[in-house]
């Protein structure tokens, strides 16, 4: 069983159903695509972590952190939704150019989470719309990552532990052993202005911003965002 989970934040809708629409276009086989939208987890009672707004930013009470999106923490609730087999977790400001079928084939049984490891030092304190650029360990390895459901290490990932540990230590993997993590290639993983540019991206991510954003409108992959827009407008 394979499953892809895509983060949702109202501030970046337009993203977010982009997102989804370049995944079904490439998409060669039947694989449920499922939206991560925090009020519907909080109804669950799956999501009860506390959360304050200061200075127009989402706060996370028990990381003294803001959020810049609603999914920060929540995508890690994905292993207790999606129950078996694989399942893939991306953020919404993301572009796919290729089949994501086949990632699902580059995994390694053996690991509990794949993921592109990025070595990422945002020297900006800012991305997006204004939200502030954190630095963690292992920063943007979480915003695509593929947990393997039947891997022992990921039972641990409970939502009592999604609930109560910082996001800096959930985003670095914390309840997992390094050699249980295994590498994706860079081009499923694309950091648009910090990823090689002469790699061919699989996976566009606009981590800084994206071309739905005002000063955004021309970063590389601009047009082809911009005309996946259009698909899904029609």
């Amino acid at each position: 069983m394979r499953s892809i989970w895509i983060g949702y934040d109202p501030r970046e809708a337009e993203a977010f159903s982009v997102a989804r629409v370049s995944i079904r276009k490439h998409l060669t086989m039947q694989i449920p695509i499922r939206s991560l939208f925090l009020d519907e987890l909080r109804g669950r009672g799956l999501y009860t972590r506390p959360t304050e707004v200061r200075d127009n930013r989402l706060w996370d009470v028990i990381s003294e952190a803001p959020m810049s999106t609603e999914f920060a923490i929540s995508r890690f609730l994905v292993p207790h939704l999606a129950q078996t087999g694989w399942a893939l977790f991306m953020d919404c400001d993301m572009l796919a150019r290729a089949n994501l079928a086949r990632v699902f084939d580059l995994c390694d049984p053996s690991k509990a989470v794949m993921c592109v490891k990025h070595s990422y030092e945002p020297a900006a304190t800012e991305k997006m719309d204004g939200q502030a650029q954190l630095r963690y360990a292992r920063k943007n390895w979480s915003s695509f990552m593929i947990f393997n459901l039947e891997h022992e290490a990921n039972r641990q990932l409970t939502p009592a532990m999604v609930n109560a540990l910082p996001g800096r230590d959930l985003h670095r993997f914390c309840w997992l052993e390094d050699d249980q993590i295994g590498e994706l290639p860079p081009e499923w993983n694309f950091l648009v202005g910090h990823t090689d540019p002469s790699i061919d991206p699989k996976v566009v991510h606009f981590t800084e911003g994206g071309p739905w954003m005002k000063g955004y409108e021309n970063v590389p992959y601009a047009a082809e965002w911009l005309q996946q827009r259009r698909s899904w407008a029609a």
